[in-house]
């Protein structure tokens, strides 16, 4: 059903062909809306989640960035498909396990997607690879400008857009990055950083959001209030804090390659060679070798054109997606052996590492 969508030439997040960021791998922003003087989701009966769906969807299809976009009934999709989905970020583990009369829209780029009775009526989301969060906020303000010209939204002149959850009241507004952090990591400076920014109100996640690991070095880092603050202030806010997040990361690379060059380059050395001749790999151990090669490219020692291959394999090694490929029947263990071979095919297409572009930067 979802074949499609996995088959794009144009997906933002697999076939980019624009060029990446160092340390940023993405930018999202996601509103929630509901309807006014309508049960939210989880209050709903049957018939009027159906009522729901339906009114949403015909509005949504019928604005511009859809009009080559496709719709999902989720009740039609299969667990794997589901699975695949949320490993390319375009819907929520939350509306996975939703009742019936739920869907998303996803438009022809994968750059919108918008949920249909997951916790709220509507929760419409953007997202870009690269560090975009001006641009992806101005994207969806239009959207959203358009879909409530169609549609009664719920709103409040004293609380703002009405949600189900009381933590997205006001703007319902949730920007976030995905960060690539290895040198914090590895540097013991993570926990100094979590404790910092949660004081600034923002929260620091996983790759796939609130209880998942940051496996790969990778984290999600968005806002957590709504309440009391223009989307203005919280995006100029955010991108302050991004913004020093990324400087501290930078810092803390280069200080650790100054005082561990050679564990550090032995480090992204054996990654290279193990994603070149490993004939079995698990989903974390290909995202933490995946994450010192991206290493590679930010000091050079793999061209630039292979940022965005990397950034690719990130989602493509995950386990929905191997299993997608090479059949829905496929054993976890026979998922490590697709994967190591994947990414062994993938990696002997690559040139050798430059060790010697390294010694310039220290």
């Amino acid at each position: 059903m979802i074949e499609s969508l996995i088959k794009s030439d144009t997906a933002e997040l697999t076939q980019s062909t624009k060029k990446g960021a160092p340390v940023v791998l993405s930018t999202r922003v996601r509103l929630a809306r509901n309807l006014a003087n309508t049960p939210f989701p989880e209050r709903a009966s049957s018939s009027q989640r159906s009522d729901t769906l339906s009114k949403c969807a015909e509005q949504i299809a019928s604005l511009g960035p859809m009009q080559q976009g496709a719709f999902f009934d989720v009740a039609e999709l299969s667990d794997l498909e589901k699975q695949v989905l949320v490993e390319r970020h375009l819907i929520s583990r939350e509306l996975c396990e939703s009742e019936s009369g739920s869907g998303v829209f996803i438009n022809k780029d994968q750059t919108c997607s918008v949920m249909i009775n997951e916790e709220d009526h509507l929760r419409i989301q953007f997202l870009k690879t690269g560090f975009n969060l001006r641009s992806v906020w101005k994207q969806i303000d239009r959207f959203d400008s358009s879909l409530e010209g169609g549609l009664d939204v719920a709103f409040s002149h004293e609380f703002g857009y009405l949600t189900a959850c009381p933590t997205n009241l006001g703007t319902a507004l949730r920007a976030s990055v995905m960060l690539h952090l290895p040198g914090l990591v590895i540097s013991d400076h993570m926990e100094k950083v979590i404790r910092a920014v949660n004081q600034l109100g923002i929260t620091v996640r996983g790759l796939y959001g609130e209880g998942s690991d940051a496996t790969g070095h990778v984290f999600q880092i968005s806002n957590q209030q709504t309440l009391g603050e223009s989307e203005e202030a919280i995006m100029s806010r955010l991108g302050n804090v991004f913004k020093s997040i990324i400087d501290h990361e930078i810092n803390a690379r280069f200080k650790y390659l100054e005082e561990n060059r050679a564990r550090l380059l032995d480090q992204i050395g054996r990654a290279f060679g193990v994603l070149q001749n490993a004939h079995v790999l698990n989903s974390n151990e290909a995202l933490n070798l995946l994450s010192l090669m991206r290493l590679a490219v930010d000091f050079g020692m793999l061209p630039e054109d292979n940022r965005s291959d990397v950034d690719r394999l990130f989602i493509e090694c995950q386990p929905g997606h191997i299993q997608y490929a090479a059949g829905e029947g496929i054993e976890p263990a026979a998922r490590d052996l697709s994967r190591a071979d994947k990414l062994r095919k993938e990696f002997m297409q690559l040139p050798s590492l430059d060790f010697d572009t390294v010694s310039d930067l220290t």
